[in-house]
């Protein structure tokens, strides 16, 4: 899997090479890693695909100082539409915003505009930008999905392989003869691991669905499956969606991973069916 690991396009990333760091305000910093990568190995075109959606970062390391030198700290969120030709490498990210750590701006929305502006520049389509002081982040409050969601981590499922395996869902659907139904479901054991530094990333998943009743424990084994696997969380997401569409013929379906951060961010992609923003909860975790 991820036979693109080794693409020219991410010989010259930053990620997984020692790096300077920098305190003075540096756009440049910033990179691009083409959608299309991961997309072509499931045989999909950016003018059709199964899915609308977006990715949601959280930023909770941004600060600046005013034209006083005084520091300024925020809470960012950033919103990606999946149809953007790019997506932003997380390093890179994490590198630019650290660059505004001694750079003076004279305001919060002269700093928003400049984010705007050199992240819709990198994913090649409007970025959405917000920013909120400490003390006012009602959007980002802890919200409980037990109430809403069926978690299935406490299937009885014996594990032999930790090795994606896209076609044990071939095996998911428990009656396909049966009438459809529809299921909110969590799992909180969804790991897969960078693909440049092999570093472990961690979420939680978040999967809607309508149509012949899926498996939950065939299901819980099959994102199991991830667990030694190489990708970039956006691209981890999509190959959920598209397998479970591929062997699951959904009617509809929506698929959430909210990753733990990592370097003061989080990545959040959203991929559906028929839901185009992500929805505004969170676990503890994250």
């Amino acid at each position: 899997m991820a036979t693109y690991q080794h693409s020219k396009e991410l010989d010259n990333l930053t990620l997984g090479k020692s790096t300077e760091y920098c305190s003075e305000y540096n756009p440049k910093l910033l990179q691009a890693v083409p959608r299309s990568l991961n997309r072509d190995d499931l045989s999909l075109q950016s003018n059709h695909l199964p899915f609308i959606g977006e990715d949601v970062w959280y930023g909770y390391e941004l600060s600046w100082l005013n034209n006083k030198g005084k520091p300024v700290v925020a809470v960012a969120e950033f919103r990606f539409p999946c149809t953007s030709p790019n997506l932003v490498e997380s390093k890179s990210f994490k590198l630019y915003l650290n660059s505004f750590n001694q750079s003076k701006f004279s305001s919060l929305d002269d700093v928003k505009t400049v984010l705007i502006k050199d992240l819709s520049a990198t994913a090649q389509t409007q970025a959405e930008v917000k920013l909120f002081t400490v003390e006012h982040c009602p959007e980002l409050a802890i919200i409980s999905a037990e109430k809403t969601y069926c978690c299935i981590d406490e299937e009885d499922i014996t594990i032999d392989s930790y090795h994606y395996q896209g076609e044990l869902l071939n095996k998911a659907q428990v009656n396909s003869s049966s009438e459809d139904t529809s299921e909110k479901l969590v799992s909180h054991l969804l790991k897969s691991n960078c693909l440049i530094t092999n570093q472990p990333d961690w979420a939680s998943i978040y999967i809607d669905y309508k149509g012949k009743a899926i498996d939950h424990a065939i299901l819980l084994e099959y994102l199991v499956s991830f667990r030694q696997h190489n990708e970039f969380h956006e691209q981890c997401v999509e190959r959920i969606f598209c397998d479970l569409q591929q062997y699951c013929q959904l009617d509809e379906l929506t698929v959430f991973a909210r990753y733990t951060r990592r370097g003061g961010l989080d990545i959040n992609p959203f991929r559906s069916t028929h839901l185009s923003h992500a929805p505004l909860m969170r676990t503890l975790r994250q």
